[in-house]
């Protein structure tokens, strides 16, 4: 079987995708975050640990990168002992991070003369999905890249989407998270400004839900009427930073993204008022302190978001 090996399966994320790729009889390498009781139960279920990212790229066919962002990316491949320093010809690195396109394209020719190969491959859904093998994967590869990293991203993966060349999954993913974050901040404001002008927000739902504006994320976004604040487990502070990620792309290929902006200022006040830490349907709680209007039921509380 290919050897592979895994960067950030202590993540929310990161885990089940280790675990799936152990489960389906691959040899697992991987590096140990600060908190081992997260991949305690892959180790005694035989993964391996690693004592850098340098390691695993010298003895593994194949690399999976699951981490927060582009720094931690970037980071990866540029310290001493990370990704280039002594790579086995031949290895792919796939990154499943949402990523910034442009950086990817720099790392990528920073690849090129060891003669590895790159891959962008990020997700969509959720951590419970990620446990259960269930995962959406946007990939971009070459079509030789996907051939060899296609069967290895179905072990966690339900459906996998081979969405064009080098770099399209990482800007496909940013346009995702765009479509999916307007909806949630515009359903946060609808809600205060429906609450404020005195109407029953259930009335609001009832009507959403039979038009054609209805879709799961506002049906996530609804449930915070019955005090759930935890139906969407993303962290408001990662939305912020993949919307900022967002306008820098648009920006750089001289298109005004002016909704674009104005969901990223709604992502970045609920963090500048405490809610950066906590799940995406607490944008209504940023809303109730910003406008003084009453959304959730007073016995609910907010969920912080357990740290990497």
């Amino acid at each position: 079987m290919t050897r592979i090996g895994f960067i950030g399966a202590s993540g929310l994320m990161g885990h089940g995708m280790a675990r799936n790729l152990l489960l389906k009889g691959h040899s697992l390498r991987l590096t140990v975050h600060r908190n081992r009781s997260r991949v305690a139960d892959l180790l005694e279920a035989g993964a391996r640990e690693a004592g850098s990212a340098a390691q695993l790229a010298a003895e593994c066919d194949v690399v999976f990168l699951c981490v927060t962002g582009t720094p931690q990316v970037e980071a990866l491949f540029n310290a001493p002992d990370g990704l280039l320093a002594q790579p086995r010809k031949g290895l792919a690195v796939v990154d499943c991070s949402t990523s910034e396109p442009s950086s990817t394209a720099r790392l990528r020719e920073l690849c090129e003369p060891h003669q590895i190969a790159l891959v962008d491959a990020p997700l969509t859904r959720s951590a419970a999905e990620a446990e259960a093998g269930r995962l959406n994967v946007m990939v971009g590869a070459t079509p030789e890249q996907f051939a060899i990293v296609e069967p290895l991203i179905r072990c966690f993966a339900e459906n996998v989407v081979h969405v064009g060349g080098p770099g399209t999954g990482h800007t496909i993913k940013l346009l995702y998270n765009f479509l999916a974050q307007a909806i949630c901040t515009s359903t946060a404001e609808a809600f205060a400004v429906g609450q404020r002008a005195g109407v029953d927000l259930q009335a609001l739902v009832q009507v959403t839900t039979m038009g054609a504006a209805n879709s799961g994320l506002f049906q996530a976004m609804a449930k915070t009427l019955a005090g759930d604040l935890e139906s969407l487990p993303f962290a408001i502070d990662n939305a912020r930073k993949d919307l900022r990620y967002y306008t820098r792309m648009a920006e750089g290929v001289t298109v005004p993204a002016w909704l674009g902006e104005a969901v990223h200022q709604s992502l970045t006040l609920a963090c500048a008022l405490g809610y950066g830490a906590s799940y995406v349907p607490a944008l209504v709680r940023a809303q109730e302190k910003t406008n003084g209007a009453v959304i959730v039921p007073s016995m609910s509380t907010t969920r912080v978001v357990d740290a990497l």
